[in-house]
């Protein structure tokens, strides 16, 4: 009778315990899945280079569609990699080398738009303001948003697709506020250009950041 209080007592223990460990754990995992995509997605990259000059250029609301694809863009390239397209382009280097070129061409195509562009401010939402698929092929064709994705799926999931979910669910509003910000920051240098010659400046020095991004995949 008492070897089965006792093993009664254990079991409950169990009950209580378990999940309370289980719960400390997801958090804990969970605090730390949101610095890593606080610290990959505020970072200078492509990606928010073109969200600054968006917002410079276009305003914060003309710019969101840019912020949308982007962080849908990595959500699905960061699901996709944990169900295994990494190990695909893998085992196809040709198709990881037409992603590679692809994403220097992409590059340098939005480095000549920034570069040429009339530097006249836009106070709607003007067709020439990076749309959602702009964000999207970006993303996908950005080695720096790659490597968030294969260490973050390596360093987090385990192969455990709850904590896959988990991972994605997280970073979007976590990129979607990030890259946001660099829109926002580009709306509030806006109201300082109001020469033109100004904007042009800031387009071009944007430019020039976007393609020594294409050089630096090339060597």
């Amino acid at each position: 009778m008492g070897v089965l209080f006792f093993n009664t007592l254990d079991s409950q223990r169990l009950k209580i315990t378990v999940p309370s460990s289980h719960r400390i754990f997801l958090m804990s995992l969970s605090l730390s899945m949101a610095a890593f995509a606080l610290a990959a997605s505020i970072s200078p990259g492509p990606v928010n280079i073109v969200a600054l000059s968006s917002g410079a250029n276009h305003g914060l609301r003309a710019s969101l569609a840019h912020v949308a694809g982007a962080t849908l863009g990595f959500c699905l390239l960061l699901v996709l990699v944990g169900l295994g397209l990494h190990q695909l382009l893998l085992r196809w280097p040709l198709l990881g080398m037409l992603l590679h070129w692809g994403g220097v061409a992409f590059l340098l195509y939005m480095a000549w738009k920034l570069a040429s562009d009339n530097g006249r401010l836009t106070n709607t939402h003007s067709t020439t303001a990076p749309s959602a698929w702009h964000g999207v092929a970006m993303q996908w064709l950005n080695p720096k948003a790659w490597l968030a994705a294969v260490a973050g799926v390596g360093a987090y999931t385990g192969g455990e697709q709850h904590l896959l979910w988990l991972f994605a669910w997280i970073y979007g509003p976590i990129c979607f506020v990030s890259v946001a910000c660099w829109a926002w920051a580009g709306s509030m240098i806006r109201q300082y250009l109001g020469n033109p010659r100004h904007v042009r400046l800031l387009n071009r020095g944007l430019a020039v950041l976007l393609v020594g991004s294409a050089v630096y995949l090339v060597i």
